[in-house]
C-alpha cells in the first residue's frame, strides 16, 4: 500500500479540507498520515516557521511515497535555507537524505520545494492540494489525472491551441510553478539559474500565477530575461493567469506581455495550459519531459 503524508508547509488551512482529502485518498487504497503540526496556526501561517520545518524534515525522514503540502499561500521563503542546514532537535537536513526519495505534491507557494527537490535532481509533482482533493468531483478530469498518476501511470497532454504559440519540439526537464514565487527566489540558491547550473538537458519552464497586477508580471518577466533565464530555456508552458486582469494601457494582453518576452528567442512557446489556481488543473510531473507535435509527455516516476 503506497503512503501519503500530508503536512501544512505555508499558510494556515481548514482541517475539514485534511479529513476530506485523507478520507477519500483512503478510500483509493492510499495509507495516509499527517504531520504533528498539519493543523496548527500562528497567525496566517500552519505553525510557527520551527513547527513548519519540523514537519517537512520529519516527512521527508520518514520517507512515504508522497508528502502532499495540503495548501499554498505563504510562508515557505521563511525557512527554505533551514531545509538544507543542520537544524537542532533534527536527524538530517533535507539534502542528505538516501533513496528512497518521497514525491512531493503541491502548487502555488509550494513552488519553493519544488526548486529544492529539483536542485536536489529529484522529481516532484505540480499538482492538486487537499481542497480541490477533497471537493473536486471524484469523476472530474483533473482528479482522474492526478489519481492515476499517484497510481503509477504516465501522462501526456495535448498542449492547447493558442494564437501566441509558437510551436516546435523540445526534450528536457520540466521546472517552474508559481512566477512571484521563482521572481522572489531570484539571486538566491533556490533561483531557476541554480537549477539550471545543475542540468545538462534544456529547462522546459512552466509559469502560472493569481491576482497579480499586469505590470507586476510584465517586471517579473523581464527580471528573468535580464538575469540570462529566458535565454537558457528550451520551451515555454504557460499556464493559467488567474484573477490577472488585463490593462490596456500595458499594450496587449496579459499573454501578449509574456510572449513579447520570449520573441526573440526560438523555442516552442504554449499558452493556456490547464493548471494553476484553477479547479481545472491537471499535474506536472517536475523532472524529464518532451514536447512532441504539439504534445506534452511527462517521464513516469521514479523517486
Amino acid at each position: 500500500m503506497k503512503t501519503i503524508r500530508i503536512i501544512s508547509p505555508s499558510g494556515v488551512i481548514d482541517p475539514l479540507y485534511i479529513d476530506q482529502a485523507a478520507a477519500r485518498l483512503r478510500s483509493w487504497g492510499f495509507d495516509v498520515s499527517e504531520g504533528q503540526y498539519a493543523r496548527c496556526q500562528a497567525g496566517r501561517f500552519a505553525g510557527t516557521d520551527e513547527q513548519r520545518i519540523a514537519d517537512i524534515v520529519q516527512a521527508f525522514n520518514d520517507q512515504p511515497d508522497f508528502i502532499l503540502c495540503s495548501r499554498g499561500g505563504y510562508g515557505l521563503q521563511r525557512i527554505l535555507s533551514n531545509l538544507q542546514s543542520p537544524i537542532s532537535n533534527l536527524r538530517f537536513a533535507i539534502s542528505n537524505i538516501q533513496s528512497p526519495i518521497p514525491t512531493l505534491i503541491g502548487f502555488s507557494d509550494i513552488t519553493a520545494l519544488h526548486q529544492l527537490c529539483g536542485l536536489q535532481g529529484w522529481q516532484s509533482i505540480h499538482g492538486l492540494m487537499c481542497k480541490h482533493i477533497a471537493t473536486l468531483p471524484e469523476d472530474s478530469e483533473p482528479l482522474r489525472a492526478f489519481r492515476r498518476l499517484l497510481e503509477g501511470d504516465s501522462l501526456s497532454y495535448p498542449l492547447p491551441q493558442h494564437p501566441l504559440n509558437r510551436n516546435g519540439n523540445v526534450s528536457g526537464y520540466l521546472c517552474g510553478g508559481n512566477l512571484s514565487v521563482l521572481y522572489g527566489l531570484q539571486g538566491t540558491p533556490y533561483s531557476l539559474q541554480a537549477l539550471m547550473d545543475t542540468r545538462a538537458a534544456q529547462p522546459i519552464l512552466f509559469i502560472e500565477d493569481i491576482a497579480e497586477r499586469h505590470y507586476h508580471i510584465d517586471r517579473m518577466m523581464n527580471n528573468l530575461k535580464m538575469s540570462g533565464v529566458l535565454a537558457r530555456l528550451g520551451g515555454l508552458i504557460v499556464g493559467q493567469f488567474s484573477d490577472c486582469e488585463d490593462d490596456p494601457s500595458m499594450g496587449g494582453t496579459v499573454y501578449d506581455t509574456i510572449r513579447h518576452a520570449v520573441d526573440e528567442y526560438d523555442y516552442p512557446v504554449y499558452f493556456n495550459f490547464p493548471a494553476g489556481h484553477v479547479d481545472n488543473h491537471f499535474p506536472l510531473v517536475f523532472g524529464q519531459a518532451a514536447v512532441q507535435n504539439n504534445q506534452l509527455s511527462l517521464s513516469p516516476l521514479v523517486n
